[in-house]
């Protein structure tokens, strides 16, 4: 009997997968702050923990590395990417072009089960707050942005925020566990406010203002500045 007859073999459906997952995995492990700002990382210790080959880790890795969110150390260990002033200054930029933006944008496609969804979403990070919870925080922050941005059916702009999102994830997680959450002021409630009365320029200034809030924070805290409005 042959080997294909007796052994499953993986085929590229598989690889796919498996390479998707890992990189989901990182990702979300980034942008939500679980890995710190100069945090050095391993292919063999990531492998282990993910318990899959290194070679979907490498290649997951080569992909952070290019969207700037790992910075390649060896060709073993890379780390998480550390604020400097000029990053600094680029995100808050790039935030401010793009965000508000892809927010008006969405009104055109913005949905009562959206609004539900992002009511759903603000009253969890209410929950978060309540409870003084910094990882709840991050993660439903993330997860409000992302699901407006990605109603806007806009791609070219959502990957290039995610890029950016990656860029500072760990840094505002920080900060949230340094100031405490009951530092945390809310601005999504204007945000779906402005959707639900498809006014957009109400929309764009709720997004601005939530990302002078945040990077403000991060700028005080680690550069000893502020966002210029």
């Amino acid at each position: 009997m042959s080997q294909d007859a007796t052994m499953p073999v993986k085929d590229s459906t598989d690889r796919k997968i498996t390479y998707e997952t890992v990189y989901q995995s990182l990702y979300d492990s980034i942008i939500t702050g679980r890995f710190e700002p100069g945090k050095t990382l391993t292919i063999r210790g990531l492998a282990e923990e993910l318990d899959v080959s290194p070679m979907p880790v490498r290649e997951s890795i080569r992909r952070l590395v290019a969207l700037g969110a790992l910075e390649m150390q060896t060709t073993r260990r890379v780390a998480v990417a550390e604020m400097t002033e000029n990053r600094y200054r680029e995100i808050v930029t790039a935030r401010i072009l793009l965000e508000p933006e892809i927010s008006a944008q969405a009104i055109a496609h913005s949905t009562p089960a959206l609004i539900r969804k992002l009511e759903t979403i603000d009253d969890e990070i209410e929950a978060a707050l309540d409870r003084g919870d910094a990882d709840a925080y991050s993660l439903k922050n993330w997860e409000f942005h992302f699901t407006l941005y990605r109603a806007a059916h806009c791609p070219i702009m959502l990957r290039l925020i995610e890029s950016i999102w990656l860029q500072f994830g760990p840094f505002m997680r920080i900060i949230v566990g340094r100031l405490g959450t009951s530092y945390m002021v809310d601005q999504h409630i204007n945000a779906i406010t402005a959707l639900k009365n498809k006014d957009e320029d109400a929309l764009r200034e709720a997004i601005r203002q939530d990302i002078y809030d945040g990077m403000d924070r991060i700028g005080k805290k680690l550069l000893g500045h502020t966002a210029t409005q």
